[in-house]
């Protein structure tokens, strides 16, 4: 009955991240949209000093890399997103029964971000970006809601491999251990047990 209520439990748990994807890929789709459809290519659209609202297309990858390639870029870009969508949910499966909340969401924000962005170089071939914002007097280059799932889940990333992972690892080494010198003190006590009553 336990083995059962955990493998429910981590089905519920994979699901929820699915879902977490999905819901950035719908906004990120919708988001474009709404773009597409109200602003011209290239009209900022000022919301004040350091947000702007704006229509770009991006043949690259993040920041333009690769924009002014040939057009193979496109589909290089397409089967490597792709491929590590399916690396991520192959991840995300594997850890449904683990309690690795901070990497699950990174991975599941990464795969929406990912899956967004295929999205418009499947059917547009390139990817919208249009979120344009000044850091200081820099000019930021444009992005999206895919663009800015990824850079958070990244980050979610980085957190738990420096920090919760190896947390997690000193920390069952530690229970280890004392399990251990548990074990040493049994087996010390049950060999006086047996010598006493010898």
């Amino acid at each position: 009955m336990t083995t059962d209520n955990n493998s429910q439990q981590g089905n519920r748990t994979f699901t929820l991240w699915m879902v977490l994807a999905s819901l950035i890929v719908v906004l990120d789709q919708i988001s474009k949209r709404a773009i597409l459809q109200w602003v011209e290519l290239h009209q900022v659209i000022p919301i004040n000093s350091w947000f702007n609202i704006t229509h770009r297309q991006n043949r690259g990858a993040a920041w333009s890399f690769l924009a002014d390639a040939s057009g193979w870029q496109r589909w290089a870009l397409t089967v490597l997103a792709l491929a590590v969508s399916v690396y991520i949910v192959i991840w995300l499966w594997r850890l449904r029964k683990e309690r690795s909340l901070v990497l699950s969401i990174g991975l599941a924000l990464v795969l929406g971000g990912a899956l967004g962005n295929v999205i418009d170089r499947i059917l547009l071939g390139h990817v919208i970006d249009f979120i344009f914002v000044y850091i200081g007097s820099y000019p930021f280059p444009a992005f999206n809601v895919a663009d800015s799932a990824i850079s958070v889940g990244a980050g979610l990333l980085i957190i738990d491999a420096f920090f919760l992972s190896k947390l997690g690892e000193a920390t069952n080494g530690d229970t280890q251990s004392t399990a251990e010198v548990d074990a040493d003190i049994d087996g010390r006590d049950q060999a006086q047990i047996k010598d006493g009553s010898e």
